[in-house]
C-alpha cells in the first residue's frame, strides 16, 4: 500500500506581527516548509524557541544562494551551513507577497534540527529584513510561535495510491528489494527512520540490493514519470 503520511500545522499560521506566515509539513522522509512573507524581504524560519542562540538551526531566504544556516547568537550574523540540505521547490510572487516553499529530510545533517514526522508541539521563530533581501538585522520583524503538528487526512488521501504505476516486493525484504513497472519510475530513495537516505541508486533496475541495510524499518519513496510522490513503508529482516 503506497500511501503519504501526513502531519501538519494546518494553514499558514501568521506569526505575531512579522507579516509572516509559517505551514510545516511531514512525511516519513521529509519536512516541508511554507513561509509566506513580503517579497522585498528576506525570509527566515528557526527551530526553538531560543531566538538567534548560538547553534540554533534556521532556513533563510536571502539575496545569496544559501538557505541553511546556523545562527551565532543574537547580534551575530548567521553562518550559511557547510552541507545545504533545504530545496526551495517554488518560489513565486505575487503583487507584493512571496511564497517560498522548501523541503529537507526530516534529519537533515549535521548542526540541523532533527523534524519528527509525529503529532506534537514545534516550537520556530522566525524573522524579515527591512524591506531587504539581503542579511542584515531585522529590528522588531521577528516574533515566536508555537506549531500544533497534528494528522492531516488531506495529506494522507492527496497524494495517494500508485500500486498500478510501481509494486516492490518482498516485505519483509532479505537482500534484494525487487521492483516492477520501472517504466513509470524516474527515481527511488530509500530512507531510514529518522529520515536519513540510505540508498539512492543512479540507475533504477529490477532488482535492488539491500544488503548493506541493518535491520528494522525504513522507507521507500517513488517519484513517477507522471510527476507523483509516493512511500511504502518496509521491513528489512
Amino acid at each position: 500500500m503506497w500511501a503519504l503520511a501526513q502531519y501538519s500545522n494546518g494553514a499558514p499560521f501568521p506569526v505575531g506581527s512579522t507579516g509572516v506566515s509559517v505551514k510545516l509539513e511531514t512525511t516519513p522522509t521529509i519536512v516541508r516548509i511554507t513561509l509566506v512573507g513580503p517579497s522585498n524581504s528576506y525570509l527566515a524560519l528557526g527551530a526553538g524557541d531560543q531566538g538567534m542562540a548560538a547553534g540554533a538551526d534556521g532556513f533563510i531566504y536571502n539575496s545569496t544562494a544559501s538557505t541553511d544556516y546556523t545562527f551565532a547568537g543574537v547580534g551575530v550574523m548567521p553562518s550559511p551551513d557547510a552541507v545545504q540540505d533545504w530545496t526551495i521547490n517554488s518560489n513565486t510572487v505575487t503583487g507584493t507577497t512571496r511564497t517560498i516553499v522548501a523541503t529537507r529530510s526530516l534529519a537533515g545533517s549535521a548542526g540541523d534540527t532533527p523534524i519528527p514526522n509525529a503529532t506534537g508541539a514545534l516550537e520556530v521563530f522566525v524573522a524579515r529584513g527591512p524591506n531587504s533581501l539581503v542579511l542584515q538585522y531585522h529590528g522588531a520583524n521577528r516574533d515566536y510561535a508555537t506549531l500544533g503538528m497534528n494528522f492531516d487526512p488531506t495529506l494522507a488521501t492527496g497524494e495517494v495510491v500508485v500500486e498500478e504505476k510501481a509494486m516492490i516486493y518482498p516485505n519483509p525484504v532479505g537482500d534484494v528489494l525487487h521492483i516492477n513497472n520501472l517504466v513509470k519510475i524516474d527515481k527511488l530513495k530509500i530512507y531510514d527512520a529518522a529520515g536519513r537516505v540510505v540508498i539512492s541508486p543512479a540507475l533504477v533496475t529490477e532488482k535492488l540490493d539491500v544488503t548493506a541495510l541493518q535491520s528494522g524499518t525504513y522507507y521507500v519513496e517513488v517519484r513517477t514519470s507522471d510527476g507523483k510522490t509516493a512511500y511504502e513503508k518496509i521491513i528489512k529482516k
